[in-house]
């Protein structure tokens, strides 16, 4: 049986019209599914996870995005001293692009924009690779400049809980009055090197902590609430003003090694 009209040239002409067109509205059927997308992005298929979302707040004011280690993206940040004023700042990234034009929106795989933290607090966001920090934003001596990569979503993407992250350190300008009370310790073998001891200072005296590690690790000072990550073979460099009296450890979180003992009079 031949449907009316169907059996003349003109018929058959319509007919393959409008096979023509079911096969644009459904040629989507069996292709990758692309990911709706705000302005700067592009329809390019999503082929790797946009991860899982972790418990609010997880991290500061931030929630995780666990991916994948083989897929998670990666940054290293470099400290370069401006000619003029301040540092330059330079984020290596692999696995990941970032999206200005897309902030606000859903995450998708490799893609987002930075936080750059001093001293743990956040001080700005980031749009591309480079930033300049300006020399009033660094307090004086040492301090830990940390970038963390982030979603459009504001998720920041994590491997195991732990987002991605790249850490340096900055010296600040040098401030007025006599130079601070220096304390070097190396760690070596679960070994501390001079033996711990106690430390005198004066009640307002500024104190640096310079600890050298062979294992990775977290430096606490106890009393005044300072920690800093230890990485093998990188002096980690902590300053700070000491405003209160009384007897204060300092250690190393994960291996449990008393470092020395500051007594505040």
């Amino acid at each position: 049986m031949s449907l009316p009209g169907l059996g003349s040239p003109a018929g058959r002409m319509r007919a393959g019209g409008v096979v023509v067109v079911l096969a644009l509205l459904l040629g989507g059927c069996g292709e990758p599914v692309t990911t709706h997308h705000r302005p700067g992005t592009d329809h390019a298929p999503a082929t790797a996870s946009a991860g899982t979302p972790g418990p609010p707040h997880a991290h500061g004011d931030h929630r995780t995005r666990d991916v994948p280690a083989a897929e998670a993206p990666s940054v290293r940040l470099e400290v370069r001293p401006d000619s003029d004023s301040g540092w330059n700042l330079r984020l290596v990234t692999e696995r990941f692009t970032f999206t200005p034009d897309s902030v606000g929106g859903a995450a998708l795989p490799g893609t987002g924009h930075a936080h750059l933290y001093l001293d743990g607090k956040k001080i700005a966001r980031l749009y591309g690779p480079w930033h300049h920090l300006a020399r009033e934003a660094v307090p004086p001596g040492s301090h830990t400049l940390a970038v963390r990569l982030s979603a459009d979503d504001h998720t920041l993407w994590s491997v195991g809980g732990k987002p991605v992250e790249g850490t340096a350190t900055v010296e600040g300008p040098a401030g007025e009055g006599p130079a601070p009370v220096t304390v070097a310790v190396r760690v070596s073998g679960g070994q501390v090197t001079p033996p711990p001891g106690r430390v005198e200072v004066k009640k307002g005296d500024r104190v640096r902590l310079e600890v050298t590690g062979d294992r990775a690790d977290t430096v606490h000072v106890h009393g005044f609430d300072l920690e800093r990550p230890l990485t093998p073979g990188t002096p980690v460099v902590i300053e700070f003003t000491a405003d209160r009296s009384g007897l204060f450890e300092v250690e190393t979180h994960d291996s449990h090694l008393v470092l020395t003992q500051l007594v505040v009079r």
